[in-house]
């Protein structure tokens, strides 16, 4: 991998890095982050990867990468998110649980989640009756409950309120606090209105998240995999919220494509397409070189012909100009239009959203379990 040696000497100091990814379905991104994760903890230390997925699920996928409890494909189908059950999710799961066969305890690395969608395993914790309204938090989407506010809200607070008594009083413990919070964390981006408030209440949670993940792994580092929109430091993103409560031990690494296919749900444009009952299918989207303005045709040009990737450090390179500058980038997430997919770009200044780029010259789809 091209750069490898550049990044490493970047993290100096670093506790907390960002892997973004510009699409949620390319194979070479989950490789990518897969050897950069390796690479994070063999040569500095780091022990857990922090993942945009189901928080309350997520100490499942933990359990089976330190004990070997359970199997991966069952705990990762537990996460909830469809663009994490791929092969190559799996291999790096598989991974981590080779690394920690044989090793002491304190020396295992860990997997957490921090998204607060997808709060399954926290209602089944407190059971229904306890719960109420809150079950509804199984698979509500974010921004999907709107209108029922205040009534999520208040019952998410009298649980929080219920548990703390419990605790006071030496009924309750942790496990019962961390489902609790996941609840309340659930409960504020099922019922935010979508759009920017959506966006600040979903990142702030998961940055809170990453906080509570760094205050466990004793001081080790830890890398946060989401979307380039999640760990970039633009506005209220979560990447934003980590620089600003880390500073510099925090590096934001955005990954890129030149040309390609990758998976992704596909909606109708605008309000004029079928009423969606259920979720669309996962398709392969096609997409061809960006245009030569782009931050891609740029990285295209620098890439060498023959490397698999290729990393730049940008804070080494603050001096170039180019980094100063604002292209036209693409981005995907979970979903995409149809037919118009090929026209979404973002603008982005490289050297003061990001710390670093990866760049892949040619993205394929990920491999569904």
């Amino acid at each position: 991998m091209d750069g490898l040696v550049e990044f490493g000497a970047a993290l100096e100091g670093v506790r907390v890095v960002g892997l973004g990814e510009s699409t949620h379905g390319t194979a070479e991104f989950f490789r990518l982050k897969h050897r950069l994760f390796e690479h994070l903890v063999t040569e500095h230390g780091f022990r857990t990867l922090a993942m945009e997925a189901s928080a309350s699920a997520g100490p499942a996928v933990d359990a089976y990468v330190r004990e070997g409890a359970g199997d991966a494909a069952t705990a990762l189908a537990g996460l909830g998110f469809w663009t994490w059950r791929t092969r190559e999710v799996l291999d790096l799961l598989e991974w981590m649980r080779s690394y920690n066969r044989g090793r002491p305890r304190a020396d295992r690395i860990g997997f957490a989640g921090i998204d607060p969608q997808r709060s399954g395993a926290s209602v089944a914790h407190f059971g229904p009756e306890r719960t109420g309204a809150l079950s509804v938090l199984t698979d509500a989407r974010p921004g999907g409950l709107p209108e029922r506010r205040a009534e999520l809200l208040a019952a998410a607070e009298a649980l929080e309120a219920g548990v703390t008594r419990e605790a006071v009083q030496g009924a309750s413990g942790e496990e019962d606090r961390r489902h609790a919070r996941i609840l309340a964390r659930a409960a504020d981006v099922a019922t935010s209105e979508p759009g920017e408030r959506l966006w600040r209440a979903r990142d702030g949670h998961m940055a809170d998240a990453v906080d509570e993940t760094v205050a466990a792994s004793g001081g080790a580092g830890v890398a946060v995999w989401a979307h380039n929109g999640h760990v970039g430091v633009r506005g209220a993103a979560l990447g934003a919220r980590l620089r600003e409560r880390y500073g510099p031990a925090y590096y934001a690494l955005g990954l890129f494509f030149g040309e390609g296919a990758f998976r992704a749900r596909r909606m109708w444009p605008g309000p004029w397409g079928p009423p969606v009952k259920r979720p669309s299918r996962v398709a392969v989207n096609r997409i061809g070189p960006a245009g030569p303005d782009t931050l891609e045709a740029l990285l295209t040009a620098r890439a060498p012909g023959d490397a698999e990737a290729r990393l730049l450090d940008l804070r080494s390179r603050t001096h170039e100009e180019w980094t100063r500058r604002t292209y036209p980038t693409r981005t995907h997430g979970a979903y995409v239009t149809r037919f118009l997919y090929r026209l979404n770009t973002m603008p982005v200044v490289p050297g003061e959203e990001y710390d670093g780029l990866a760049y892949v010259p040619v993205s394929t789809p990920s491999r569904p379990l």
